[in-house]
């Protein structure tokens, strides 16, 4: 369904599935080791925007950067990653986050209408997640426990000074 321009490909990382999302608006990236071989890594910055149709004065028209839809053995999960050189503005964050989320809202529709998948994209969880300051590289990397689950925009899992994890973290089997 998605067009290979839109998707980032995994690498390997000696026997393990990694994948490497470059910032868009800046000059750094993010490592996500032990990715499920089976994942899709999508770049909503690839689809036109909805600013022909949406005014955007809400925020309809934002997209975070990166969705990843993994179907692996414990579980089915939907990422949406937005990240930030520097400090974030959380209710911009939020606005980017929810922006994707209605993209999979769409492409789970098209999937059912157009492709004859009653069921596409059904069962899975979703997690949000901020990711910034990774340009700063001097300050501790030691981050404050958060024991909510980020499965909504608004409790979205804020990850600061790292730019390197693994896929565990994002759906919150690591401490």
């Amino acid at each position: 369904m998605i067009k290979d321009e839109a998707r980032i490909k995994l690498t390997d990382n000696y026997g393990k599935k990694q994948v490497i999302l470059p910032e868009h608006q800046g000059q750094y990236k993010i490592t996500i080791r032990d990715i499920p071989e089976n994942t899709i890594v999508i770049d909503p910055e690839k689809f036109e925007s909805p600013k022909t149709i949406f005014k955007g004065n809400k925020g309809e028209c934002k997209r975070a950067d990166y969705i990843i839809i993994s179907n692996e053995n414990t579980g089915k999960f939907i990422i949406i990653i937005e990240m930030k050189a520097g400090k974030a503005i959380e209710k911009d964050v939020i606005k980017q986050l929810k922006g994707a989320e209605c993209l999979v809202y769409y492409c789970k529709e098209i999937g059912k209408s157009f492709w004859g998948h009653s069921s596409f994209l059904n069962g899975y969880q979703y997690r949000f997640v901020s990711v910034k300051q990774i340009l700063v590289n001097k300050k501790s990397t030691r981050e404050k426990k958060e024991p909510k689950i980020h499965n909504h925009p608004e409790n979205m899992l804020k990850i600061a000074y790292q730019n390197t994890f693994v896929f565990n973290k994002l759906i919150g089997k690591l401490p």
